[in-house]
C-alpha cells in the first residue's frame, strides 16, 4: 500500500475540511424539451463555473453572470440560485457537464459532475402476426432514423422494446427488432421505450391451430367412444346368445327322462 499517498489524502481532508467530492448523476431529456441543470450542494451560492468537456460556459459570481459562449448559440442560461438552464434541447447537447463551487474566501466548496444525455422519443412500434404451422409468427419493429456522424448516412436509433404475450413477454435491448413465436393465440402487446418516452402497440391475433388440435381431440374421442360401444354390443350379444343355447339344452335334458318315463307306463 502507499501510505505516503494515504498520508497526504488525510491531511488535505483535514486542512480543507468543506471541501466534498466530486459526485456523477445522469439526467435524461427529450430532443426539443428544456433542462434544468441544478446544483446539490447546500447553502447560497456566491461563485458557481458551468463546463462542458473542455469548454467553459458560464460563471456566476456575487450575483454578476458571465457568459464564456455566445448565449443564443448555446440556448443557456444561469439562474441566481446556479443552475443551468438549455432551452430548446438538441442531440448534440448531450455530454459530460460540470459545475464547481466555490466560497466567498475561494475555497473550493463543492464539484459536480453530471452526465447529460438527450434522446429522440421513442416512434411508434408496429406490430405484425401471422399464423404459420398452426403456431403465431409475432414480429414487433420499432425505427427511428439516426444520423451517423462518422458516416453521414441514417441509421436505426436501438431502444429497448418488450413482446407480451397471454403465456409471458420477451425483453430484447438496444433493438429496433423484435420476433417471437407463440403456440396461444390472444392479445400481443409491443412496447418501445427509452430513458424519456414510452410507447405501445396492441393486437389480437388469433390462429385455428388451437381449434385443429381440439377438433383432432374430439374426433379421436368419439372414436373411441364408439369402437368400445360396438364391442360392447357385440360382446352381449354373443352373451345372450350363448344363453338361450344353454337354456335350450337345459331344456332337451329335462324332455328326454319324461319320455322314457311314458314309455314305462305304457307297457303291458
Amino acid at each position: 500500500m502507499n501510505f505516503r499517498r494515504i498520508f497526504l489524502v488525510k491531511c488535505l481532508l483535514l486542512l480543507f475540511p468543506s471541501v466534498k467530492c466530486s459526485s456523477t448523476r445522469w439526467i435524461y431529456k427529450a430532443v426539443n424539451e428544456t433542462a434544468l441543470l441544478s446544483i446539490t450542494a447546500p447553502g447560497s451560492i456566491y461563485e458557481a463555473r458551468w463546463t462542458k468537456g473542455r469548454q467553459r460556459l458560464v460563471q456566476v459570481k456575487d450575483g454578476h453572470v458571465r457568459y464564456f459562449v455566445n448565449k443564443e448559440q448555446c440556448r443557456c442560461a444561469m439562474l441566481r440560485n446556479g443552475t443551468l438552464q438549455i432551452q430548446r434541447l438538441e442531440k448534440e447537447d448531450s455530454g459530460n457537464y460540470m459545475v464547481t463551487v466555490y466560497q466567498q474566501d475561494g475555497k473550493l466548496k463543492a464539484e459536480e459532475n453530471i452526465m447529460f444525455l438527450v434522446q429522440d422519443p421513442v416512434p411508434q412500434p408496429i406490430l405484425t402476426g401471422d399464423c404459420v404451422n398452426k403456431s403465431v409468427s409475432v414480429k414487433c419493429e420499432a425505427k427511428h432514423k439516426a444520423k451517423d456522424e462518422a458516416k453521414e448516412k441514417p441509421k436505426d436509433e436501438a431502444f429497448m422494446i418488450e413482446l407480451i404475450q397471454p403465456n409471458g413477454k420477451k425483453i430484447q435491448r438496444n433493438a429496433t427488432v423484435l420476433e417471437w413465436r407463440a403456440w396461444n393465440s390472444g392479445i400481443f402487446r409491443c412496447v418501445a421505450k427509452n430513458q424519456v418516452s414510452e410507447k405501445m402497440a396492441e393486437k389480437v391475433i388469433k390462429c385455428s391451430g388451437k381449434m385443429d388440435f381440439y377438433l383432432i381431440l374430439i374426433i379421436a374421442g368419439g372414436a373411441v367412444f364408439f369402437v368400445s360401444f360396438v364391442i360392447c354390443l357385440i360382446y352381449c350379444i354373443r352373451r345372450k346368445k350363448k344363453r338361450h343355447e344353454v337354456c335350450e339344452e337345459e331344456r332337451a335334458m329335462q324332455a328326454v327322462p319324461m319320455d322314457r318315463e311314458r314309455a314305462v307306463r305304457e307297457l303291458p
